[in-house]
């Protein structure tokens, strides 16, 4: 049959893969037929905001894990594309820390240039992924989730894009039951405007932890405690913030900690990470990993052990993210249109291992970045995505980790310069922690947001 490629999830790694074919036609390439499912009734995996938790209209999990006033707990200039930038897109210097609107207005601003959006099935799910021997394809099976209509389609290819962080990893603790107040994992946490004067307790000690916990101080919290299990994050809190050994138990609103303190809390949010899920693979294929900076059984962190026409997207842990996720997205259109060769299941098992035990001799932040920061070279030089200084993206990560060790609730103001273009960004006019409205609108200002590409 003829070559026909599908793409499962139009988050921004299924973005990336789409641009990265709509790259190559506009450069002459035969590109076969793509499509794209995607659940939602609109593109953008995680950074496409709901209000909703639980279930959506459907009936389906919902995808997004975003929140209300999440802004960018990293550097923009760390996941700036590099062939569209952030001055491409707004015209003028915006803040290294953009709230949600405006980075998801720049990530979907490439798309919507791209033209790609043409390829996208939206409120479709897919339901099971098999490979027939016999056609040497993959029946994919989706349904329509507005009318209920069911499709089996052949491809040749498929690219997994689903994301990793919408199936939460649901610990449980003794007595947890009996807890009163409100309890939910960081996935359904959708904003903390009601933790004013309340006394909060964050299970977890990551990203999702620490961007909580400030976030319920900024909205008048009375007390933030965070719960760590290996060992505390040690930044610099504010008054009435602190961190304690793992919870044990509950009694009530009562918890039991490790050092046998005890507190009383008004709501638990548990911050305790992400399961990777492909409900619609079978066993043979479905991706086992945990998260790591290179999962195993995936050669260049894209290509399937399981079978070769078989690729996952943005699947590692990630420092780098968007513009990882390109890296990844031109290396898989390159195998798929011929232009990369695979070595042998042999070799690439070898090329596997090693990145792997270089892997386990990581020592800290400044090993772990480093480490990523090599893996996308890799894949850039197989390419031709444009080289951008990856040493000076992992610079400013490290630069980053300093500032937050110097001011967790101000780091959000310091500013940084473009690897792409050397354009400074310019302060906010608002201190992050006295921004309460972080709209569109008021971030660039009326005159600026109306302007801006949207």
């Amino acid at each position: 049959m003829n070559k026909r490629i599908a793409i499962i999830g139009a988050g921004p790694s299924g973005m990336a893969q789409l641009r990265a074919f709509e790259s190559a036609r506009a450069k002459g390439v035969d590109v076969p037929e793509v499509v794209c499912f995607e659940k939602q009734r609109d593109w953008g995996g995680q950074w496409n905001y709901t209000w909703r938790t639980g279930l959506d209209e459907y009936g389906e999990p919902v995808h997004s894990s975003m929140y209300r006033h999440l802004w960018s707990n990293a550097p923009k200039e760390c996941l700036e594309f590099a062939e569209y930038t952030f001055d491409e897109h707004f015209g003028h210097p915006v803040s290294s820390y953009p709230p949600r609107q405006v980075l998801w207005d720049y990530i979907q601003g490439r798309a919507l240039q791209s033209n790609v959006r043409q390829y996208v099935r939206f409120e479709t799910s897919v339901r099971a992924v098999q490979y027939l021997a016999a056609e040497d394809a993959f029946a994919v099976t989706s349904v329509h989730l507005p009318t209920g209509e069911t499709t089996t389609d052949l491809y040749t290819e498929v690219v997994v894009a689903n994301g990793h962080f919408s199936t939460p990893n649901m610990p449980a603790f003794p007595g947890i039951e009996t807890f009163p107040g409100r309890i939910c994992h960081a996935h359904d946490f959708r904003g903390a405007e009601d933790l004013g004067g309340k006394d909060v307790l964050l299970i977890g000690s990551s990203y999702s932890a620490e961007d909580i916990g400030i976030q319920a101080h900024k909205m008048g919290a009375r007390s933030v405690t965070f719960s760590y299990r290996t060992r505390p994050m040690g930044f610099g809190w504010p008054d009435g913030a602190r961190e304690l050994p793992l919870v044990q138990r509950f009694e009530g609103r009562r918890a039991y900690f490790a050092n046998g303190e005890s507190h009383e809390f008004d709501a638990v949010f548990l911050c305790t990470g992400y399961k990777h899920h492909f409900p619609f693979l079978p066993s043979d294929l479905a991706l086992k990993t945990q998260n790591c900076l290179y999962p195993d059984h995936l050669y260049k962190g894209v290509v399937s052990e399981a079978n070769q026409r078989l690729f996952f997207l943005g699947m590692q842990d990630q420092w780098f993210t968007f513009n990882m996720f390109d890296a990844q997205a031109w290396y898989v259109r390159d195998v798929i249109l011929g232009q990369a060769s695979l070595p042998s299941p042999h070799q690439r098992r070898a090329e596997i291992d090693t990145w792997r035990e270089r892997q386990e001799s990581l020592s800290g932040d400044k090993d772990e970045v480093q480490f990523q920061a090599d893996y996308i070279k890799d894949l850039i030089e197989a390419t031709d995505y444009p080289m951008f200084d990856l040493e000076e993206v992992v610079a400013t990560f490290l630069a980053w980790q300093e500032d937050k060790k110097a001011d967790i609730l101000r780091y959000r103001d310091v500013c940084y310069r473009s690897i792409m273009t050397c354009t400074l960004a310019t302060p906010h006019h608002t201190r992050w922690l006295d921004a309460m409205d972080d709209s569109f609108d008021t971030y660039l200002g009326p005159a600026l947001a109306e302007a801006a590409p949207r």
